[in-house]
């Protein structure tokens, strides 16, 4: 008979929970005796396969050590690796550690959770399900909740004619601080 893999067993795991708080410890033993690696096996669920695992990363009404399944994916896609650690960082770098949808910074404390920080992800413009590649024109800074938001859908940037038109509907203390923004990002 042949053996799961630690993988296997996670997922099957989650699947029998889908919506329920699980701890670390449940996952490590759900990964068998002497597993080492069952977080990586967790965040490869997440990262590869498109599984929505949230943890108190992402969702502040989890400790640390917890994590939820929201619901079965539709669909699991098994995308190629990962973004590499020096591409992510070439476009974090590029991008100036902001999210490029929404303007937050690195670090900045998260409006929609106020008990947590911003962290920063590289997302596609165009999602690997809908053929989109890992090169750098096609790659961008997130935040988390902007990075939920996209997955699966190509968004096109905003027109200049309309982000002037933005800026120049905004209050002047708002336009001021676009400019200050602006100064900061491309170092004038």
């Amino acid at each position: 008979m042949p053996r799961t893999s630690a993988k296997e067993r996670i997922r099957q795991f989650l699947r029998e929970r889908v919506g329920q708080v699980v701890t670390s410890h449940d996952l490590q033993a759900a990964a068998g005796q002497g597993v080492t690696e069952w977080a990586r096996r967790v965040r490869e669920l997440r990262t590869v396969e498109g599984w929505l695992i949230r943890s108190h990363l992402d969702d502040g009404s989890l400790r640390p050590g917890e994590y939820r399944l929201e619901s079965l994916p539709e669909q699991s896609y098994v995308f190629d690796p990962p973004i590499s650690r020096r591409l992510r960082a070439q476009i974090l770098e590029r991008n100036g550690y902001t999210c490029q949808m929404c303007g937050v910074g690195a670090g900045d404390i998260d409006a929609l959770n106020p008990t947590r920080k911003i962290r920063l992800h590289v997302g596609h413009i165009q999602d690997r399900s809908h053929g989109g590649r890992d090169t750098p024109s096609n790659l961008r800074a997130l935040c988390n909740n902007c990075n939920e938001g996209a997955k699966n859908i190509v968004q096109e940037p905003p027109s200049w004619s309309w982000l002037l038109g933005q800026v120049r509907r905004a209050r002047e203390d708002d336009q001021r601080r676009v400019l200050e923004w602006l100064r900061r990002k491309f170092e004038v």
